[in-house]
Parts: C-alpha cells; sequence; structure tokens
C-alpha cells in the first residue's frame, strides 16, 4: 500500500523580505561594480558596517532614509535602485504587496505615526508619491509640512482634526480632502485612534527622484 507524503510545507515570508532582498543585492551589485567597500559606505553613510553588510544580504529592513543615503553614498539615484521592481506580467507596472511599502522618516514626525510609501518612480523624475499613513499613538507635537504640488488625502480608519493653513477639517472614514501642499498642513488633532489615510502628493513639475 502506498504512503501518503506530505511535503513540508515553506515557511511563510513577510510581505517585504523579497523587497529588502531586491534592494540588497541591488546594493552589492552596485558598490562592487564600483570597487568600494562596506567600510567605504559606513564611512559616506554613517551606517555601521555590520547593518549593511545585513541590508545587503536582506536580513534587515531600511527606512526611505537610509536607503536614499546608500544611494547618495554610490552616486545613484532611488530610481536607479528600484529600477527592477515591477510586476512579473511586465507592461510596467508596478507591484507592492501588503505591509511592503518603504517606511518613510519625515521631518518633525513622532513615534506612533508611520509613513509607508506605495510606489517608487522608476524614470529619472518622480511625478507623485503615495503615503499610506498610520497613527496609533498621541503625540504632544504634531508636524507640519510645506511641499510642492497638490496633496490628496482618503480617510481610511479613525477619525481626524487636519489642518491646511487657517482651517481645519474634521476628516472621517470615507472623507477625502485635497489642498495646495505649499500651504502649511497637517494633524492637528486626533479624534478617534487608530487612524490610517492615504496622502497622495502630485507634484506641478517633476521632481528629481534623489530628493
Amino acid at each position: 500500500m502506498a504512503r501518503a507524503m506530505k511535503k513540508a510545507a515553506a515557511p511563510e515570508t513577510e510581505p517585504g523580505e523579497n523587497m529588502y532582498r531586491f534592494l540588497g543585492v541591488a546594493i552589492r551589485e552596485e558598490r562592487r561594480k564600483q570597487g568600494l567597500t562596506i567600510a567605504d559606505i559606513a564611512e559616506r553613510t554613517h551606517l555601521s558596517r555590520g547593518m549593511l553588510s545585513k541590508i545587503e544580504t536582506g536580513q534587515a529592513s531600511m527606512s526611505l532614509e537610509s536607503l536614499a543615503r546608500v544611494a547618495s553614498a554610490l552616486g545613484v539615484s532611488l530610481a536607479y535602485l528600484f529600477r527592477g521592481i515591477e510586476s512579473r506580467g511586465g507592461g510596467g507596472a508596478q507591484h507592492i504587496q501588503s505591509g511592503a511599502g518603504m517606511e518613510v522618516v519625515r521631518r518633525g514626525t513622532k513615534r506612533g505615526h508611520t509613513y509607508h510609501l506605495l510606489a517608487y518612480d522608476q524614470g529619472p523624475q518622480k511625478r507623485f508619491e503615495p503615503f499610506l499613513i498610520s497613527m496609533d499613538d498621541q503625540s504632544e507635537a504634531f508636524p507640519v509640512f510645506e511641499h510642492p504640488g497638490t496633496e490628496f488625502l482618503y480617510m481610511l480608519q479613525g477619525k481626524l482634526e487636519y489642518r491646511h493653513g487657517q482651517h481645519t477639517y474634521l476628516l472621517e472614514p470615507g472623507d477625502s480632502l485635497t489642498f495646495s501642499g505649499s500651504v502649511p498642513h497637517g494633524p492637528e488633532r486626533l479624534v478617534k485612534l487608530p487612524i490610517r489615510f492615504l496622502a497622495i502628493i502630485m507634484y506641478d513639475s517633476p521632481r528629481s527622484a534623489v530628493d
């Protein structure tokens, strides 16, 4: 009688694991092509050699800020490092799995305020930036932002008072808000936690992908 054989299930991978592994390979290949050592990059980025080694082998996640420092140290743009990320079906589409967006450190943000970038411009200039913003902790001081272009917010969860210039708007799930990014703006009061919303910045003119 034949015995039924069960193949051991492969361990599940985190959604962003493949992306970090891909970026690590791209960084290592570019570094070696330029004849640079990990110590050279560590000196230029002020990141530890141990951390850079883990980044290159896909064993450590990194913020967009750290990635930008590595790209600058290599003399390439972020778009250059992301150039191979697209859907398997081709056609130039870009597929970012749930939870795999690169975490962004934005000036003035506090603990409990998380920004994940949901798409990466692969050309020499960036035309838009889509973020998933999560807030799960109160903060005494909220960040205020100013930037070129137009910003669109879409509320997914929670309740938030959002300031744009001299006006505040109460945002609940399903609400949206569109405004000029050049006017000071940012969260005014976290009414109901946790909060999650989409923020999409459309630039009036394309910006350098290394900004």
